[in-house]
């Protein structure tokens, strides 16, 4: 352990200095130092921290701001976050975290409310900020949003007579067992009507509460921390979901992830994908099989007629250790600001939580297809991480778990969330 943490303080050190060399003279004479701390696959968009982080200094003479990357999974970072906040170290000032941690570690920053955020939340998309308030502390400013999309082929609905891609879960089946059959009765035995994550994991708890939240059923804690997954809406949900397995899903769903789930849709064997935006660009690469042949729009509605996606992303949170949290704070407030926004959005197609940018013509230039990414980030549910906090980790694996257990067919939807009611209460309650 001690040679792993040496290694990582190394490759911190290393990326530091590395930026830091970069920041002209201006930069080496400041006089204060406000050092921020992302997961390493940030480190794709060090350019543009760089060019940001200089323009910063430039308005505000005598502050340069450091840029340094941890670990690349949010497991490791969060370990890595946690013995940074155990020893109070003030020399890392923002730290960027994912949307499910706020609860967990809000005992470490600073209630932005009293830093001047009062002023910049309202241009945010409300979930996000409501995610990052944890017992009226807003502990975090959004900085990136993320939120799925439904992935339909437009080539398909239109062979198949299908006007509009369905509004409803219950469209979905119908649309997708139309084509599945007509694709196969063509010559394709691999193409399947719907593909999305099914594997026990965290991706299943987004998928799920995504199911559940549609059709009414909530979001198994809810904001007051009461147990509210076991409820006849819930159930309807996750029969709806073990009713798809090995009909117009495949029955190897139970083990796909994001990427399994691409790599099905990518090879033009699915009519519809439940996935992230990335997969977007990915999918109208040169080589892609189904480039200019799909499009995006929300994930349908359940009964309840709600349409629901997990809300996914980072925010930049201040440390309570900071030696200079009011100047920490404005320089969150300036990355999580609209113009650093608008050039990450443009430059790397990374949602921001900006409502306003989803109309902008710059952006809608660059990125045609965020011009539907509101209604999804407005529909966005969050995970009930902040009211189960700390214990959200195995809040999430319980549930994951029990919903698994449907589509495997082990279980059947009550009695599994009888189940697992039973077992938050034991988790929750002691």
């Amino acid at each position: 352990m001690k040679k792993t943490l040496a290694v990582l303080s190394l490759l911190l050190v290393s990326f530091t200095v590395a930026f830091a060399s970069g920041g002209g003279e201006k930069a080496a004479a400041a006089s204060q130092t406000v050092t921020m701390i992302f997961d390493a696959v940030q480190q794709n968009h060090d350019a543009l921290y760089q060019e940001y982080a200089q323009k910063y200094t430039t308005a505000h003479p005598g502050v340069k701001v450091v840029v340094t990357y941890g670990p690349k999974t949010v497991t490791d970072l969060l370990g890595l976050y946690l013995q940074y906040f155990a020893a109070k170290r003030s020399d890392v000032d923002i730290y960027g975290i994912d949307v499910i941690w706020p609860g967990d570690i809000a005992d470490h920053l600073v209630d932005l409310n009293a830093y001047g955020a009062k002023d910049v939340v309202g241009q945010y998309f409300s979930s996000m900020v409501q995610n990052d308030t944890v017992k009226g502390r807003l502990v975090a400013v959004p900085y990136l949003a993320n939120a799925p999309v439904l992935y339909y082929r437009t080539d398909l609905l239109k062979k198949y007579g299908f006007t509009n891609p369905p509004g409803t879960w219950a469209e979905l089946a119908d649309m997708a067992a139309a084509i599945q059959k007509g694709e196969r009765a063509a010559g394709n035995q691999d193409f399947w009507g719907f593909v999305y994550q099914g594997k026990a994991y965290e991706g299943l708890t987004c998928d799920a509460l995504e199911w559940v939240a549609s059709y009414g059923g909530g979001t198994v804690v809810d904001s007051s921390g009461k147990i509210t997954i076991n409820n006849p809406n819930a159930v309807a949900a996750l029969k709806f979901a073990a009713g798809t397995v090995g009909t117009i899903a495949p029955a190897g769903v139970t083990g796909f992830d994001e990427e399994a789930s691409r790599a099905v849709w990518q090879a033009g064997n699915a009519a519809f994908m439940r996935n992230w935006p990335y997969a977007y660009t990915l999918g109208n690469a040169a080589d892609s099989t189904i480039k200019g042949k799909f499009d995006i729009t929300t994930l349908p509605a359940g009964t309840s007629g709600q349409k629901a996606g997990a809300l996914g992303g980072l925010a930049l949170a201040v440390s309570k250790y900071s030696k200079s949290p009011q100047q920490a704070a404005d320089v969150a407030f300036y990355f999580a600001g609209k113009d650093f926004q608008k050039a990450m959005l443009i430059k790397s197609s990374e949602p921001s939580p900006i409502v306003s940018l989803y109309q902008d013509p710059d952006v809608l230039k660059a990125i045609p297809f965020f011009s539907k990414m509101k209604d999804v980030l407005t529909n966005a549910v969050p995970r009930p991480s902040t009211a189960t906090a700390p214990k959200y980790n195995e809040v999430s694996r319980l549930f994951f778990t029990a919903v698994h257990s449907t589509l495997t067919k082990e279980q059947d939807p009550q009695a599994a969330l009888t189940g697992l009611e039973s077992s938050l209460q034991d988790l929750l309650n002691k």
